[in-house]
């Protein structure tokens, strides 16, 4: 057996015993021997193998997975430009803690010295975005590199997963030709692992020890962004603080609950007479400015729940840092809590109303609608941009609903990819809500060969025909017109459902509100619902629902 093999071998073999059961791969040369292994052992029903051509959307698939499963997943992928693919993935699972193992195959040192093809630095290819990288020595015709190989792949791992902080690790492997099989069987020890399917080295499992923040305050708010929603709706409903979302409604439960409390935190009247003395922060909120102006407060104290030694601190005044909430050292005050769904039932009154008034389709009513139809422990990917805003701000209350979000850089890359690893691992069904400019920033995402199911996913596109969001931030303002379409408004054109036949996905245009609902009916594989609508009437119909909100909290 040729050294290339038996070390590939060795790595998908522990692999598997360190509980890694998907895999991503990208076809290539330099990495043909982890393919040929990683495709045996899927065919012995080892792991699920996914094939993908396009290295970028090929790692955010592998995060959509690891991100439902909470397991590490592996992608591999072969020397040069591939590798430098990965590195947007990699961003997004470092900011938002998703276990990923990331594996480059590279020349021999001898070939990088000569200049070989498709050469690049791969050493510490993605700075400090990784928790662990390794260089595996060129593999050997000698004896003693069963264990180094095996140990090296427990320690990713344990960087991965296993310690209190995950994310991803990188391992780079510089395989020597020859690079298929020789036919030979023989190698110079035995190459088995430890007896029973156990890993190498055994390591403890994340969170084993988590330490924990212990709210104080009568007047507590809690605010819950993508990690713990459906506990933080529990705890908060058991001890009497309201609880608001960055996903609006869905998968906030119990009375405590505060569908509407994005618009809430930005009446600026209401927050004035309800500032909280303690914010509970539940992960890492990226969306809203009226939540980061909230957490800068200097009268009011954070405590953040994140397991991550990165914590989000606008006014750097955060006072506790913990893996978790324990109970509150004080009872909460009742009054407190009666005052925010007063305030709740009002506002969300005012914003359906707001939006019946409105000419369908629009962001908001287009996103009530979506959570509404969902049916029953559906997940819904929801993109970044305006998605993400009008699922918290449009959105009903839906306790049942998962939702993902990749909000560690808040990047579109790779959302349609994202939606299908995370579908291709939920029961049930599966959503994904999405711009124009983001669908089309990883259309390639919609491809996938043959040998590759395409899991129940249907993928709706609001259609704005450009940078819808930036008509509700400062660009959008009039004094900017004069630029606004050339530079930030990005108009394209694109006809998505020729995009959609090019790929063998069926694709649907709405048009009415009836048939945007029949579209939403559950449906067998994978499917593009598109709705197009005119962002010119963004920023006004926000400016009149704020003004509704405003009127009805008065």
């Amino acid at each position: 057996m040729n050294p290339s093999t038996a070390q590939a071998r060795v790595i998908v073999d522990e692999l598997v015993r360190n509980t890694v059961s998907h895999v991503v791969l990208c076809p290539g040369s330099r990495n043909a021997p982890l393919s040929l292994a990683l495709h045996d052992a899927a065919a012995a029903g080892r792991l699920q193998l996914y094939v993908r051509i396009d290295e970028r959307g090929a790692a955010f698939l592998a995060l959509g997975i690891a991100a439902r499963t909470g397991r590490p997943v592996a992608v591999a992928c072969t020397s040069g430009t591939a590798a430098a693919n990965f590195h947007p993935a990699v961003l997004e699972a470092d900011r938002a803690g998703v276990p990923l193992i990331v594996l480059t195959a590279d020349r021999p040192p001898e070939l990088r010295a000569a200049g070989a093809n498709q050469v690049v630095d791969q050493q510490r290819l993605y700075g400090n975005a990784v928790r662990y990288f390794d260089e595996l020595a060129v593999a050997e015709a000698r004896a003693g590199q069963n264990a180094y190989w095996r140990s090296q792949i427990c320690r990713a791992w344990n960087a991965a997963y296993g310690e209190w902080r995950c994310g991803p690790v990188h391992l780079n492997i510089p395989f020597r030709e020859p690079l298929v099989p020789d036919g030979d069987h023989d190698w110079y020890e035995s190459l088995d692992g430890r007896a029973g399917g156990a890993r190498w080295t055994e390591l403890p499992d994340f969170g084993a020890l988590p330490s924990f923040v212990v709210p104080s305050a009568r007047c507590g708010l809690v605010i819950a962004c993508d990690s713990g929603v459906r506990a933080a709706g529990e705890w908060a409903e058991q001890h009497g603080w309201p609880v608001v979302s960055e996903t609006g409604g869905l998968g906030l439960s119990g009375s405590a609950a505060i569908a509407s409390g994005a618009w809430l935190l930005g009446a600026e009247k209401f927050i004035a007479e309800h500032k909280p003395e303690q914010v509970l922060c539940i992960g890492r909120p990226t969306v809203f400015r009226q939540v980061q102006a909230l957490l800068s407060d200097a009268d009011v104290e954070v405590l953040l729940v994140r397991p991550d030694s990165d914590w989000p601190a606008p006014a750097h005044n955060v006072r506790q840092v913990g893996q978790w909430f324990d109970e509150p050292s004080k009872p909460a005050d009742p009054d407190w809590l009666a005052s925010w769904q007063r305030a709740d039932r009002a506002a969300l009154t005012a914003v359906n109303t707001a939006l019946e008034d409105e000419p369908w389709p629009s962001g908001l009513r287009l996103a009530a609608e979506l959570v509404d139809a969902l049916p029953l422990d559906s997940l819904l990917v929801v993109g970044s941009s305006n998605p993400t805003r009008d699922v918290a701000l449009g959105g009903g209350v839906r306790p049942d609903v998962l939702v993902h979000r990749n909000r560690g850089v808040a990047g579109i890359d790779g959302t349609l990819s994202t939606a299908i690893g995370a579908a291709s691992v939920h029961r049930g069904h599966s959503y994904a809500l999405v711009g124009d400019l983001t669908f089309l920033h990883d259309v390639n995402g919609l491809f996938a060969g043959p040998a590759d199911a395409r899991p129940d996913l249907t993928i709706v596109v609001l259609n704005d025909d450009g940078g819808g969001i930036f008509s509700l931030l400062e660009q959008g303002a009039p004094e900017h017109s004069d630029a606004f379409e050339r530079v930030f408004g990005t108009p394209h054109g694109a006809d998505l459902g020729a995009l959609c036949r090019g790929f063998r996905v069926p694709h649907e245009l709405v048009g009415t509100r009836e048939e945007f609902r029949a579209a939403l009916r559950p449906a067998p594989g994978l499917r593009v619902v598109e709705v197009r609508v005119d962002r010119s009437r963004h920023r006004a119909l926000h400016a009149r629902v704020r003004a509704a909100v405003s009127t009805a909290l008065t």
